[in-house]
């Protein structure tokens, strides 16, 4: 790896982490207050101011993907170096997991307040729907336990990860098709308004403005596409703070329950990130006039 390309991972890293240091503690925030301390248009907030910061951390340095989809995206669509894919990613990823860590570190003891010293995984009953009672996993010395499902759970792993949304009629988000279709939605919008917003031919904000604007997309697709599954659209901001809950305590069931959900937010952000980017190549970028010269 050239030190440019170390450079510019050091740097996704460090915005990565910035984007999901704000955005999973704001999450953690509300759910640890009990909604008193903000609510669901508070975590739409701090998502989308999130990713302002995140992008101004490392723009000027790596372009601030923050994204594999959008790294994806760009390789695919704008000639980004398909060599420097991979690192972009595990510096994502990375981003993500050490700012999970931060924030658990950081409400530890509201979270221990809230659950009781039991860490549960929203949906994770669907496996077990003839278990009545706790299903334990005491780990820690026996100081921790893993709830799989319980008649008053207080579910915490969806502060860290997203995971399908239980409807008012006791129902669940699909996994497929509902879920995977939420995702390639939800990210082919933001990849389609980043394209719109970077190029340079169309009507792209001024380079000091463009993470407000970026900002302002993600707000934005949270307020109106937020409800299925809370709108991960990024697979390093779902799969490292799932990971690190994995690892944390709240054990298997973070990448079995709801049907296995754990691919979607990782899948459907980067087909949806590769959609994004076709449909404005085809209908914007493709019909550009040649430049004079």
């Amino acid at each position: 790896m050239s030190k440019e390309t170390l450079r510019q991972a050091a740097a996704e890293f460090l915005g990565t982490f910035v984007l999901v240091v704000f955005g999973v503690a704001v999450v953690a925030q509300v759910v640890l207050s009990g909604q008193t301390a903000g609510d669901y248009l508070s975590i739409n907030f701090g998502w989308g101011l999130a990713v302002t910061m995140g992008v101004y951390c490392c723009a000027g340095v790596s372009g601030a993907h923050l994204n594999p989809a959008v790294t994806l995206a760009l390789a695919v669509h704008q000639r980004f170096p398909w060599s420097k894919v991979a690192p972009y990613v595990v510096a994502q990823i990375l981003g993500a997991f050490v700012a999970s860590a931060v924030v658990f570190v950081t409400y530890h003891e509201a979270l221990d307040a809230y659950t009781n010293g039991s860490l549960e995984v929203p949906g994770a009953e669907r496996q077990l729907a003839s278990v009545t009672s706790r299903s334990l996993d005491k780990t820690d010395a026996g100081r921790r336990i893993v709830a799989v499902s319980s008649a008053d759970a207080k579910p915490t792993a969806q502060i860290w990860a997203t995971y399908p949304q239980k409807f008012i009629d006791g129902t669940y988000l699909s996994t497929f098709p509902g879920g995977l279709i939420d995702q390639i939605v939800g990210t082919a919008l933001l990849v389609l308004l980043i394209f719109a917003m970077s190029d340079g031919r169309n009507l792209a904000p001024a380079s000091n403005l463009g993470p407000i604007v970026v900002g302002a997309a993600v707000l934005l697709i949270g307020m109106t596409f937020g409800y299925n599954s809370g709108y991960a659209i990024n697979p390093a901001r779902d799969f490292g703070p799932r990971l690190f809950t994995f690892l944390a305590g709240w054990g298997k069931p973070v990448f079995t329950a709801n049907d296995h959900w754990w691919w979607v937010p990782i899948v459907g952000p980067c087909v949806g990130g590769l959609l994004g980017g076709y449909a404005y190549r085809l209908l914007i970028s493709r019909h550009h006039p040649p430049e004079a010269g």
